[in-house]
């Protein structure tokens, strides 16, 4: 069965999305955005969708980032998320951006991203699946 998926994100100072087919990336896009996420991903979404050659209808499931980042950003993409999944009739999965990073990744792996003000988000991995939650450190 072809798989379809529009994974999107504005869980930070962006604004990015992309259409995978069986795994293979049809198109993607990424904005740097400090502000303006609610007004741009919509826009951003039916671009990337019109240049990978798919119909809203062709999609099979939604993926979309779920943080660690900005508040209003992750409640942007997952309320845009279930919408879409609701009116599609498809599944939305939440990805993390510490997933994202260990994805494809063999043995051990450790994903860090910057927490701000000194600190770090951590996560490990064995060959792609979390060991545990992910924590916040100084």
């Amino acid at each position: 069965m072809t798989q379809t998926v529009l994974g999107f994100d504005t869980s930070g100072g962006w604004c990015a999305a992309a259409v995978t087919r069986n795994g293979a990336v049809l198109a993607h896009h990424h904005m740097i955005l400090p502000r303006g996420q609610g007004e741009t991903l919509m826009p951003l979404l039916e671009a990337v969708l019109r240049e990978a050659g798919v119909e809203w209808h062709d999609l099979t499931a939604i993926g979309v980032g779920i943080g660690p980042g900005n508040f209003t950003g992750i409640r942007i993409s997952v309320a845009a998320a279930r919408g879409l999944a609701m009116a599609l009739g498809i599944p939305a999965v939440g990805v993390t951006l510490l997933e994202a990073l260990a994805h494809g990744a063999t043995g051990p792996t450790l994903s860090a991203l910057d927490a701000r003000r000194g600190h770090v988000y951590l996560q490990a991995f064995d060959d792609g699946v979390a060991r545990g939650s992910p924590e916040m450190r100084p």
